[in-house]
């Protein structure tokens, strides 16, 4: 199958060949001819499908043919949940477009507003935006939604997860009832059937993929060892295996920071990005990891669906995170587009119940392996002692297995 057969315009297909794409994905073969079609839609795709070119290029078609946006309005709002996601969107959007009159703004919180107040005075067609920044905007009336005839939500999980709900119900209740709604999600989870029961008429359900799974192109790999020995494991394996890129994921931004510091004073260059950065600090931490400057770059979860590198070989759960779903928007990042990847997990023993919840979520068993000199301790680590009846009923052969369950992973 070709582009030119999915319905799109000269200009679109030419585009797409300049980026050297010949044939399209099968979440792209499946939406395009919607969305040109002008129906609702829902659709269930991870990142690395391909997703964003299939709500782009026909989006670019449908405003190729209508008069452009009035000042201080747009004609299409595509609403995601990070930062770094919105500028890859946004970039996709220049890429395919660069041979049509279409033009776009992408908006975002963590930078001055005033630059983007100037560039929506003259209108846009395609405005990307988060959430927070784009109730800014309107509220300083440096953009009305009067116009708008096509809504994208991508990664509509995720903004639920990230607790954007309040300010998509927001949103919504200011936008025009006649409109197209295209919903792009990783999980078809039951917040996201409610959210499109409000939100979405009569529409297309698309999916291209079994919820929640890996790609077969990774390998999971997973070492046991203490909690304490984890960034000397980290940077063993990535001196002895002479890792020139990884991405490492952390639970928390004071764990990223606390991983970079350490790792810079063993000579492993790493930069961090997480919520607490500034967007020229995470830009600049991006552009530096993807020139491969900076050989670790340390993020959290914030970061799993927003950094879109290409062939990115190793993906690194430092910690395992607590939402086992996580785990796959995490590890998505590598193993893209038929590329090999690598996900590498360490382990210790109170991350056990997140390791069984991963498995039990992906159905399957991670490969073992422990380091040499890095086998850890068949002990509990200390935490603070019950009270007395509970330890008094305290089983010892519950002790036991827990003992067994550990040395076993």
């Amino acid at each position: 199958m070709t582009f030119e057969v999915l319905g799109l315009t000269t200009p679109l297909v030419k585009a797409v060949s300049d980026k050297g794409y010949t044939e399209p994905s099968p979440i792209q073969a499946q939406t395009i001819p919607i969305v040109l079609q002008g129906k609702d839609l829902m659709a269930c795709a991870q990142t690395g499908t391909g997703k964003t070119a299939g709500f782009v290029l026909p989006i670019l078609q449908l405003l190729e043919a209508k008069p452009s946006a009035k000042n201080n309005r747009t004609l299409c709002l595509v609403l995601t949940p990070t930062r770094e996601l919105a500028a890859q969107i946004h970039q996709s959007i220049l890429t395919y477009g660069k041979y049509l009159r279409v033009n776009s703004a992408v908006v975002f919180g963590g930078v001055k507003i005033n630059p983007q107040m100037m560039r929506l005075r003259g209108g846009v067609d395609i405005l990307v935006a988060t959430p927070g920044r784009l109730l800014d905007l309107y509220q300083q009336n440096a953009i009305k939604f009067n116009d708008i005839s096509i809504l994208v939500l991508d990664e509509a999980d995720r903004m639920l997860d990230m607790g954007f709900i309040h300010d998509i119900k927001k949103i919504l209740a200011l936008l025009p009832k006649v409109r197209q709604n295209l919903l792009f999600s990783a999980t078809f989870s039951n917040d996201i059937r409610q959210l499109a029961k409000g939100l979405l008429n009569h529409p297309v359900e698309v999916s291209v993929t079994p919820e929640v799974t890996t790609a077969e192109t990774v390998t999971h790999k997973l070492h046991m060892v203490d909690k304490n020995r984890k960034t000397e494991l980290l940077s063993y394996l990535c001196q002895r295996d002479g890792w020139h890129q990884a991405l490492v994921f952390t639970r928390t931004k004071h764990g990223a920071n606390k991983l970079v510091k350490l790792l810079n004073q063993v000579n492993i260059h790493a930069l961090a990005i997480h919520g607490n950065k500034s967007q020229a600090q995470r830009t600049k931490a991006l552009d530096s990891f993807k020139q491969g400057s900076v050989k670790i770059l340390v993020a959290t979860d914030i970061a799993a669906r927003g950094i879109d590198i290409d062939q990115l070989p190793i993906v690194v759960n430092f910690d395992l995170p607590n939402v086992a779903e996580d785990y796959v928007h995490r590890i998505g990042r590598t193993g893209r587009a038929g590329s090999s990847g690598q996900a590498i997990s360490l382990v210790s023993y109170d991350e056990m119940k997140q390791l069984r919840d991963i498995e039990r979520l992906i159905r399957c068993n991670i490969e073992r392996e422990i380091i040499e000199g890095f086998k850890p301790d068949n002990t509990r680590p200390v935490v603070s002692s019950p009270a007395p009846h509970q330890q008094r009923n305290r089983s010892r052969n519950s002790q036991q297995r827990r003992e067994r369950s550990y040395e076993k992973a």
